[in-house]
């Protein structure tokens, strides 16, 4: 009875395994299956076309560099960036500037360069090379040292001079090998500084690398490698830590952004200008005389996208008409105080909070943290409008939207497709 039992179960387990277990071939069509009289060979031709998208897009890849606080690092009111230069690399930190074109280096030797500075050793990198005046490159340079006393006839390397905000430097425009994280770019055109003049303060202490739209900058010597894009996220300046980043090209990119379109000026052809319309305080649209942020490329009026000034700048009809409705909508009672460039600072026991201030662009507006528009006192209880007016120098007519203003946003300028575009995003 036993035995019979156990027949039964174990015929019931052979039919439900067999049920169970069984194979499935599943035919498998190409998308563009079709009835067709073409030979094989005409069919895998047609077909392959689409390889080059393919293999682009297997090639692909994300490629980001670590960006800090200058000031935290350094000491340098300027973000910096891990690259190398040289074979083998030797490590600089270098400061991110959009609106400069040329890459360049404090070199070994050099005159009166900041006593903190590494020194590039041209001697110690196989793959260095000094161009010469003979080079069409050094045409790029308005003043060129050797080369006018030459006149090319004898091998002369390539001599210039070039100013960095109240310091001048002469350069050796130079080739090597430059990395930026995993990316190693061969031939990189640079000036190695053999020595500086005038105030050291503000040159960036270990070289920088140009990011702006002419023939020198980075874009335009790494061709279709990035595409055309790049991208960055500047933490906060008081923050210690690489935790900011260089993105180049499309790869990675954020998915919901707007944009607004660039405008070229060529008198200034590095510079990403962006047709501004207006500013709010909070809900008010500030009313400032008409044409006020014009864009004219004669006299270089309109706005700049920089990620080298430290404080956004505005024309002074256009500050005194933001900094009179901020003061208006704050209303601290004891009145406003300047401090340095700041010329609305108030007591944060009597205001609790501060309006928003929106940037409105062609087809965007850009809404700045609370963060991005006040700066604060770590000894006192101040908070200032981390804003000012433009200096009465050449570049009074310029209105700049600067790195503080650009705090824990990713910035992505589409050089390609002329268009630069703004997303809030945490990178402290």
């Amino acid at each position: 009875m036993a035995s019979s039992s156990l027949r039964r179960l174990l015929l019931l387990l052979l039919v439900v395994f067999v049920s169970t277990s069984h194979s499935a071939d599943l035919p498998i069509y190409h998308s563009t299956h079709h009835p067709s009289s073409k030979s094989a060979l005409d069919s895998v031709l047609l077909l392959a076309r689409s390889d080059p998208l393919r293999l682009a897009f297997l090639s692909s890849k994300l490629t980001s560099v670590p960006i800090a606080s200058g000031q935290q690092i350094l000491q340098s009111p300027s973000y910096v960036l891990r690259a190398a230069f040289g074979s083998p690399p030797q490590p600089f930190l270098l400061s991110l500037d959009t609106s400069s074109d040329a890459a360049w280096l404090p070199c070994s030797p050099c005159n009166l360069c900041p006593s903190s500075s590494p020194l590039f050793l041209p001697s110690s990198s196989s793959s260095y090379t000094p161009l010469q005046c003979t080079s069409p490159l050094c045409s790029n340079f308005k003043t060129t040292i050797s080369c006018s006393s030459s006149a090319n006839l004898t091998p002369t390397p390539c001599t210039y001079t070039q100013s960095f905000a109240d310091s001048t430097f002469t350069a050796t425009l130079s080739q090597d090998s430059l990395r930026l994280s995993p990316d190693v770019i061969g031939n990189y055109t640079f000036g190695c500084v053999n020595s500086v003049s005038g105030p050291s303060s503000n040159v960036p202490k270990q070289g920088l690398l140009g990011l702006g739209r002419g023939p020198m900058s980075l874009l335009s010597q790494t061709g279709d490698l990035y595409k055309g894009v790049f991208s960055y996220c500047l933490p906060s300046y008081k923050s210690y830590y690489f935790s900011g980043s260089l993105r180049l090209g499309p790869v990675g990119q954020p998915r919901s952004i707007r944009f607004t379109p660039l405008l070229k000026n060529p008198h200034r052809s590095s510079l990403y200008y962006v047709n501004v319309t207006g500013i709010s305080v909070g809900k008010v649209h500030v009313a400032v005389p008409a044409g006020s942020f014009a864009f004219d490329p004669a006299t270089g009026a309109g706005t700049v996208v920089d990620s080298g000034t430290v404080i956004s700048r505005f024309t002074a009809p256009i500050y005194s008409a933001l900094r009179d409705e901020f003061r208006r909508q704050v209303n601290a009672s004891s009145g406003y105080s300047s401090l340095g460039a700041f010329d609305t600072c108030f007591s944060t026991d009597e205001v609790a909070t501060a309006p928003r201030i929106t940037i409105h662009m062609d087809r965007l507006d850009l809404v700045l943290p609370v963060e991005n528009t006040l700066i604060h006192s770590s000894a006192t209880p101040l908070a200032c409008l981390a804003m000012a007016e433009a200096p009465a120098n050449v570049n009074a007519v310029v209105n700049v939207l600067a790195s503080l203003q650009q705090q824990n946003l990713r910035v992505v300028l589409d050089v390609a497709n002329s268009r630069v575009g703004f997303a809030r995003e945490l990178c402290n």
